[in-house]
């Protein structure tokens, strides 16, 4: 079973088929600066095989629609193609980022559950392009079962007590504003698998899941059921990202517009994509900021010691929420791949029974793997993160219902 995962995002579009049969990835590609003035398309044809390999063209893409056509036409073209037809995909997996209090499971799509995500875009207004690539593709793929995967689905059993908001309580019935989390299908995914590579019952296993990467996030995990996360009804909650600033006393909003004569709509600009270690050091590259770090900048240590300090905290805070965990689950981009801002996150947390072993997490490996000391009474793990795959596999389960 070929499956195709489409994810479109404000001004890009990522896409990924895939061989259910095997979980390999057929070919994945991504579209760039949708509506600029010279877009790219980059695409890799079985990256496992040739993970070097890859085609790029750079052209005018004037919006969404024409960014799927474009899609479509390299997957079963001549240059680039890897399928003879469209007929060779038979099923459709999109990942949508906010499905509100409406959806906890994945949905075959029609015209009820559109309406729906219509109405949830209100939440995050950014992500309108995810219902434009539905749209699009129910047209390009008329006959093709086609599944709604959404980030805050693992959310959902987040209860009342840890996602509600002590505002009044009217901004709640009104308005939805609430906790939603966002990388949901990440820590969903890591969770099976770090369950499975501890030989435990996915219902019983706790867990501390971090997803550092551009964007960062953080969940408790209990029973394999999420307990609580750090994004809030934002990706802008929690911990410090690349451009973002993670959780601030609300009243800075406030005092920066006194202050600075600025608006709400620049502050949130600033605060989104401004902030967070880009702000403290001027990059959001954690590799240029250990280069900057070895050649003395302070601003740069300032920044990985920050960034370090909010994981830390985070992770004190859910051992209190979920009591006894199994493990410390380290995944994503910077997660998978930084040892010192790992090593960073849990020194000093061996009297909670969190200790790293320094030679296995300085090791590169491929694949799950355990870092934490033989002794340590929890386990620390690195689990690469595959959001394509598990958007797959759902889709995969619904189609086959």
């Amino acid at each position: 079973m070929n499956i195709l995962v489409i994810n479109c995002g404000s001004s890009s579009l990522k896409y990924q088929l895939l061989n259910m049969k095997d979980d390999t990835v057929i070919a994945s590609g991504v579209i760039e600066r949708i509506g600029e003035e010279l877009g790219i398309i980059t695409q890799r044809s079985n990256p496992a095989k040739w993970p070097d390999t890859k085609s790029t063209e750079k052209l005018f893409i004037r919006n969404h629609e024409a960014a799927m056509r474009l899609m479509v036409e390299k997957l079963v073209g001549e240059e680039w193609g890897v399928i003879e037809s469209l007929k060779d995909i038979d099923a459709i997996g999109h990942r949508v980022v906010q499905g509100g209090e409406t959806f906890s499971t994945p949905e075959l799509v029609d015209e009820n559950v559109i309406e729906e995500i219509r109405a949830n875009i209100p939440l995050a207004p950014l992500h309108a392009p995810n219902l434009t690539g539905i749209e699009i593709a129910m047209e390009l793929f008329p006959h093709t079962p086609q599944v709604t995967v959404f980030d805050t689905e693992f959310h959902q059993t987040i209860p009342k007590k840890a996602f509600m908001y002590p505002i009044p309580l009217n901004l709640y019935k009104e308005l939805k504003i609430r906790k939603y989390g966002f990388h949901g299908t990440s820590h969903k995914y890591v969770t099976k698998r770090a369950a499975t590579h501890l030989g435990k019952p996915m219902g019983k296993t706790n867990l501390i899941t971090i997803h550092l990467g551009n964007g960062c996030s953080m969940a408790a995990v209990k029973n394999g059921q999420c307990a609580d996360t750090t994004m809030g009804l934002t990706p802008l909650a929690g911990l410090m990202m690349g451009t973002r600033c993670g959780d601030v006393d609300p009243a800075i909003l406030a005092f920066i517009a006194k202050h600075k004569k600025m608006g709400i709509e620049d502050i949130d600009t600033m605060l989104n994509k401004k902030s967070g270690l880009y702000g403290i050091c001027g990059t959001n590259d954690m590799r240029d900021i250990h280069a900057a770090r070895e050649n003395g900048d302070a601003n740069a240590q300032l920044a990985f010691e920050m960034f370090a300090y909010r994981v830390k905290l985070f992770i004190g805070a859910y051992l209190a929420v979920l009591g006894t965990i199994d493990a410390v689950v380290f995944t994503a981009g910077i997660g998978e791949n930084d040892a010192h801002v790992r090593a960073l996150a849990c020194k000093g947390l061996e009297p909670l029974g969190i200790t790293i072993d320094q030679e296995k997490n300085t090791l590169r490996e491929p694949g799950t793997r355990t870092i934490s000391a033989d002794d340590s009474p929890i386990s620390i793990l690195i689990v690469p993160t595959n959001e394509e795959l598990e958007i797959a596999k759902e889709t995969m389960a619904l189609v086959n219902g």
